[in-house]
């Protein structure tokens, strides 16, 4: 059995729809943040170790050798021709309109390349990005929003420094809802003060809300962060292994199977990550997830009363 024959995921998704595999390729477009630049805050966020977005500080290379780079190694490793280009560091859309549309139009440019995802921010969206993305998807391209909210709970939000609430996640996701975008939210389980409930209550609002797409990972303490210092300190205690897996299959069980796992793990490397040590690499967290769910007898959407036999795609 694979974890796909317990829940949605991405890979699956984009396989059924496409006929072929599709995968992500990370590009650093040399994005700011307005958490860092001093417009919303300087630092960024409690848990964000700036420098592991581009190490020693290099220039990021171009995108389009970006992407050949990875489309490349990619293609060797799987055989994938088609791609997404992932532009995944800091706020993807904190820019002149006139920039991103260089720049995502310099990714769709590529070839393979057949659609784009964009991580950002749900304060930095305006509605011409909305509109430019609304315009890629209409033309056929595969478009993914990627709005990081992280938690529900704005006193969360303020805990880490976060630099946005609740409200603007709510007022993005359905301006970009109202214009066909499909979305995926961002959430981190384990913030400092949160345990499972409010991880369960945090699904369930934004899967109220409407959304097309999740990421979940742990928070993770790395070198060069303020949340360092809090666990020094004894302030802060990241969770067990054997509770997230645990949280997450609760999570999974809740989601209806429609909604799409863009991952359910995050890693960081070795160099910087200080705690905990499970997070350094994510086949064994993907595999306590598959088996607990296999124990369970479980699988995505079964707590659902609505859907309990519903099939996911990929099982």
């Amino acid at each position: 059995m694979a974890l796909s024959d317990y829940v949605t995921t991405l890979g699956q998704s984009l396989l059924a729809r496409h006929g072929e595999r599709v995968h992500k390729v990370s590009i650093d477009a040399s994005f700011t943040c307005p958490n860092r630049d001093g417009s919303k805050g300087r630092g960024g966020c409690t848990f964000c170790n700036n420098s592991s977005f581009s190490p020693n500080g290099r220039q990021p290379a171009p995108i389009a050798e970006q992407i050949a780079a990875g489309r490349t190694v990619i293609a060797k490793r799987t055989g994938a021709r088609k791609f997404l280009a992932y532009f995944q560091a800091y706020t993807n859309t904190y820019g002149e309109l006139e920039r991103l549309k260089a720049q995502y139009g310099e990714a769709l440019a590529e070839p393979g390349v057949i659609g784009l995802a964009i991580g950002t921010r749900p304060d930095c969206v305006e509605p011409a990005v909305l509109d430019l993305l609304a315009g890629y998807q209409a033309q056929g391209k595969e478009i993914w929003l990627e709005l990081g909210l992280q938690s529900s709970f704005d006193h969360s939000l303020l805990r880490v420094n976060r630099g946005h609430g609740y409200a603007e996640y709510h007022d993005t996701l359905h301006a970009a809802r109202r214009r066909g975008l499909q979305v995926c939210t961002h959430l981190i389980l384990g913030l400092p003060g949160e345990d499972a409930g409010h991880a369960r209550a945090s699904l369930q609002r934004v899967l109220a809300e409407g959304v097309d797409g999740l990421k979940l990972h742990a928070l993770h303490v790395v070198k060069g962060t303020r949340l360092a210092n809090e666990w020094r300190r004894g302030e802060y205690q990241p969770w067990e292994m054997d509770q997230y897996i645990e949280t997450v299959a609760d999570l999974v069980e809740l989601t209806p199977p429609e909604v799409v796992f863009h991952r359910l793990t995050g890693t960081a490397s070795p160099s910087i990550l200080l705690a905990p040590e499970w997070c350094s690499g994510r086949w064994r967290v993907l595999n306590g997830i598959e088996s607990e769910l296999r124990r369970r007898g479980s699988r995505q959407g079964s707590a659902l009363a609505e859907s309990p036999e519903r099939d996911v795609v990929g099982g």
